[in-house]
């Protein structure tokens, strides 16, 4: 696989006060840069203006930056710097460009030269899989406006996976009584996908690494649609999404 470049996404305003489209934002930019290929985005930084920076109504960086810290608990990659908050005078972009970019190998436990380099093959998928669990399912198909009649027939069904990988290029066979779904595809490049059988939609689709995970953007009509998909030992978990309903599956892998 090649090499990726990596990045620190960096958000600079007032955040007076933060919202879920702030956060939304780093997800759709990391989504993009993932999709092209070249670049692993390795963190992300909120950075807030200070008290100076003259906006009506403006509320005190502490308290800007107290709700940021609140509202990003839960992120693993993505954190709130108080630096540009606590100066004097408001700060330019580029200056806190140049302070972030001193500091940046912080981001991560891991020294700077581990993060840049990726394996040949961050991750074996090969073989063939048995679902073993399909939480929430339902729920996700209802996202789908997928009809009843059909959700049911969905809901009784347990697919396997049957998975071939070779360097770049992948085939996903999707497998059960009622329909197979095969998915074949080169890592890094986007690709229309016809979902014909489940919700009858036509995707512009790419997969890319995220690390040692497959990461899959599905644009079309249905926002925020995709998948994340890792092996944790002899399992594969797979994490499907549509306009912000997620449904997790579960499969062990047969010998």
């Amino acid at each position: 696989m090649k090499h990726l470049t990596p990045l620190v996404l960096l958000a600079c305003g007032s955040f007076n006060p933060i919202t879920n489209m702030h956060m939304r934002l780093f997800e759709l930019a990391r989504d993009h840069l993932h999709q092209t290929g070249k670049y692993r985005v390795i963190g992300g930084i909120i950075s807030p203006v200070s008290d100076d920076y003259g906006k009506q109504g403006l509320a005190a960086a502490k308290h800007r930056i107290k709700m940021a810290q609140f509202a990003l608990e839960t992120s693993e990659w993505i954190r709130v710097d108080p630096w540009e908050s606590e100066q004097g005078q408001w700060s330019e972009t580029v200056t806190v460009l140049r302070y972030e970019d001193l500091g940046y190998e912080n981001l991560a436990p891991c020294p700077l030269e581990e993060r840049t380099q990726t394996p040949e093959m961050p991750a074996d998928f090969n073989g063939y899989w048995k679902m073993l669990s399909n939480d929430n399912f339902e729920e996700y198909l209802k996202a789908l406006d997928v009809n009843i009649a059909l959700r049911k027939i969905a809901n009784m069904l347990k697919p396997d996976k049957e998975i071939i990988q070779d360097g770049d290029h992948m085939i996903i066979k999707t497998l059960s009584t009622f329909k197979n779904y095969i998915m074949d595809f080169d890592i890094g490049k986007e690709f229309e996908e016809d979902l014909t059988g489940l919700d009858d939609r036509k995707c512009m689709t790419c997969v890319t690494w995220d690390g040692d995970k497959l990461l899959c953007v599905q644009k079309g009509e249905k926002e925020g649609r995709g998948w994340t998909q890792w092996v944790e030992g002899d399992e594969m978990h797979l994490e499907i999404r549509a306009c912000g309903v997620k449904c997790k599956q579960v499969f062990k892998k047969v010998q």
